[in-house]
């Protein structure tokens, strides 16, 4: 770290204090004047069409407005941008839940009230909801299989080898914020108030939707309550807020119950993946199959990408990745933290464990034994790559030496204890995003304000762009004000797929290297030791000074493989009464670039890791394939861990200077924080029990 600099430093969160006071304001928080309320009401079959809807009981409630269903509502295009259709554009109904219409009224509690009065009548039509029953029908994805040499010769001749089916349920995002838009319009233009990890996207699919011009949207979002992939791409309940605002000709709060998020904004989806795995007496690795099947919506496609890593971490000559999809009668898929990368490790890291004990090797050694000197899937050096580092350093820090190679021998009480550990990796890259910063000098005092349409889920974005500005002007934090979430704004990249940071800050940070440059032209001097844009503004005598830069990845960057990678070890105890499990300890050691605030990066890599321990021993969503409706309703039914269900969490961050990726040398650390931790408590389970699960989650009923 550089003497004096803030970027590296554990700065606290710039709007904690409005987080905390509740002044943070979210979607639904606007004051806005003469609001109506809406309440979305849906389908109770899951394929079929309507064959008729009375609204009359519904608009005699007091207080209603409008009903709108696809008899009356608007003609909008459904190849705008928005994902999961349900925009009242016809009476067909493609799975449970489906949005079929709208009550407006005065308050959300006639709305919702009236919503229950609209009788619909249906024909129904043949479910495909059944996943079990309907994957031997499974066809080819869009998805090309990827091949290299011949894995089913060498399978069969191979001295070790495993071929087994792992299975990881539906999941839902759950952000503690669920999803909600307040609507106004004035004239043709329309303000959207809504959470959106990626701005300009919500703002052109809105726009593409309504058929008008972008320019006519504006998206308003400078606080999320988290996404984690539900609110990249947006979803219906977006324009059908706009929609009925047009309609009464008053703004619209249209917010979703924890119910209606079920199937109401995607998920991720049922994935079977068979691995097969080959290696010599020696534990070198020779052929590699990653062969999933998954289900999509019954017109549309959305396939988690689970053998991605599988592609990268491992040198292997032999190796196959495919895809075959079910469409069915489930809203579309969408991506979820870690999307395929979480999934596709927990069958890739525990097939690895299982191999590795049947060739009496210890795990981690197995793994240093395949590591590639380039990225296997395209011959690429790589950026970096410090995986070694990060087994060897958490092998260390996390007593790994105790460990003992036979599973069950290790007991305390009642208990069992097992040691895992897990790899996990996730792709660094840039996105172009622009930034405008705005130097005011008052006095002997200067102050910039830095605008951005970026995105801050609750991952510190505010925060590291504060001390990104005031190290690139030389100012300090209190005189730089951040400001993000509004497509008003210049325009950037997503907060998704762990690009946010990296594109954000190498934006702010060449934009700050402009500004200090037009600042020194300006002056016509020559400095002996470079001044910084504060001290320029201030010896020069300049009132306001501002400009904007339109940052892209570097040249050259393509040529390489970027990555972020991880190593995750767990010690869970087991019940041998009752099954339960808990994971006493977890420790991520993650080599992800450049960490602009470690403080941030560590609930990061600590929140990715909860709902990895999440996914290997609670959640699932459950759908009931008499109706096509999930048995799992709220967060009642569907467990996530709480505070006493997390032991002790432990984070290390590897030292690592790779500026290839950008300028910067930040990888992001959003996504890979969960890739590997499944299959490390899975595998701290087997070392603790001898019983291999291989379908998750790992409930108690698996291990008596």
């Amino acid at each position: 770290m550089e003497a004096n600099k803030l970027t590296g430093t554990p700065v606290d969160r710039i709007d904690g204090l409005l987080k905390v006071t509740g002044k943070a304001t979210y979607a639904t928080d606007y004051p806005v004047k003469n609001m109506a309320y809406a309440y979305l009401f849906k389908s109770t079959i899951a394929a079929g069409t309507i064959t008729k809807i009375d609204s009359t009981e519904a608009l005699k409630v007091p207080g209603v407005l409008s009903v709108i269903t696809h008899l009356n509502a608007p003609k909008l295009n459904e190849k705008g941008g928005l994902r999961g259709g349900a925009l009242l554009q016809g009476p067909d109904i493609e799975f449970y839940g489906q949005h079929i219409g709208i009550v407006v009224a005065e308050t959300f509690e006639q709305a919702r009230h009236a919503s229950r009065l609209v009788k619909v009548e249906y024909h129904k039509s043949e479910a495909k909801v059944d996943f079990e029953k309907l994957k031997k029908d499974a066809v080819p994805s869009k998805n090309e299989d990827l091949k290299r040499g011949d894995v089913d010769a060498v399978f069969n001749q191979a001295d070790f080898a495993i071929d087994e089916l792992y299975a990881t349920p539906i999941e839902h995002h759950h952000p503690m914020e669920p999803h909600a838009t307040i609507a106004v319009w004035e004239g043709e233009k329309v303000t959207l108030y809504n959470g959106s990890q990626i701005i300009n996207g919500a703002q052109s699919s809105a726009a593409n939707t309504l058929n008008i011009k972008s320019e006519n949207v504006r998206i308003v979002s400078p606080h999320i309550g988290g996404g984690f992939g539900s609110k990249g791409g947006q979803w219906a309940n977006l324009v059908l807020a706009a929609v009925a605002a047009k309609m009464i000709s008053r703004p619209v709060h249209l917010a979703l119950s924890r119910q209606q998020m079920f199937n109401s904004v995607g998920l991720r989806q049922h994935n079977d993946q068979r691995i097969r795995l080959a290696a010599d007496k020696d534990g070198k690795l020779l052929a590699l199959a990653h062969q999933t099947t998954t289900h999509c919506a019954i017109n549309d496609e959305f396939v988690e990408p689970c053998g991605d890593c599988s592609k990268v971490m491992y040198e292997v000559p032999n190796s196959l990745i495919s895809y075959r999809v079910i469409p069915m009668n489930i809203i579309i898929p969408t991506y979820t933290r870690g999307p395929g990368k979480s999934t596709g490790s927990f069958a890739l890291e525990s097939a690895i464990d299982e191999l590795a004990f049947k060739l009496k090797m210890d795990p981690i050694d197995f793994r240093l034994k395949n590591e590639p000197a380039k990225d296997p899937s395209n011959g690429k050096p790589w950026s970096s790559r410090k995986l070694v580092e990060c087994l060897k350093e958490g092998a260390k820090a996390f007593g790994w030496d105790k460990r003992s190679a036979q599973p069950g021998v290790t007991q305390l009480g009642d208990y069992l204890i097992g040691y895992g550990v897990a790899c996990g990796t996730y792709p660094a890259r840039q996105r172009d995003s622009s930034a405008i910063i705005k130097l005011i000098r008052t006095g002997n005092k200067v102050k910039a304000i830095v605008e951005q349409a970026a995105a801050d889920l609750g991952t510190g974005t505010y925060t590291i762009l504060t001390q990104t500005a005031a190290d690139g002007l030389g100012l300090p934090i209190s005189q730089v004000q951040v400001t993000i979430g509004d497509s008003d704004l210049p325009p950037a990249a997503g907060s998704v797929g762990s690009v946010g940071a990296a594109s954000y800050a190498n934006a702010v940070n060449e934009a700050c290297e402009k500004i200090t440059n037009e600042l020194l032209a300006k002056s016509g001097k020559q400095f002996f030791v470079r001044p910084t844009a504060a001290q320029l503004m201030l010896s020069e005598g300049i009132d306001a000074f501002q400009t904007r830069m339109d940052a892209k990845s570097p040249e050259g960057a393509d040529a390489y493989s970027a990555h972020s990678f991880n190593a995750n070890f767990a010690e869970v105890w087991v019940n041998r009464s009752t099954g339960m499990t808990t994971v006493k300890r977890f420790l991520a050691v993650t080599a992800a670039g450049k960490i602009l605030n470690p403080k941030t990066a560590r609930s990061q890599i600590i929140g990715g890791n909860i709902w990895g321990i999440g996914m290997a021993l609670t959640e699932e969503s459950i759908i009931d394939p008499r109706w096509g409706n999930f048995i799992t309703r709220s967060l009642a039914d569907y467990h996530v861990p709480a505070n006493l269900d997390i032991g002790d969490m432990e984070t290390i961050f590897i030292r690592e200077n790779d500026i290839i990726p950008n300028k910067m040398g930040i990888k992001g650390i959003g996504e890979v924080g969960i890739v590997g931790v499944a299959a490390a408590v899975a595998n701290a389970i087997f070392n603790a029990t001898g019983k291999r699960i291989r379908h998750l989650p790992i409930t108690p009923d698996k291990l008596i």
